[in-house]
């Protein structure tokens, strides 16, 4: 694990992470505002799932996309 590389989201996980997951919670948010959850590749789906079945997931992309500092 790099100490530099940011780290999955995901409760208890130190792995580094590999995807940024980008989302909205409307009731809470503008539309145009994304919140950002990070994941390794272990983690990925069950976050996504988590997040698409309360319709908040807007999009999926390399954590190298993202600013993460």
């Amino acid at each position: 694990m790099d100490q530099d590389q940011p780290t999955c989201s995901a409760k208890g996980c130190q792995q580094d992470a590999v995807w940024a997951l980008l989302w909205n919670n409307p009731k809470l948010h503008t539309p145009d505002r994304r919140k950002t959850w990070l994941a390794c590749e272990e983690h990925r789906t069950t976050l996504s799932d988590f997040l698409g079945a309360r319709q908040f997931l807007k999009d999926v992309v390399p954590v190298s996309e993202v600013g993460t500092g």
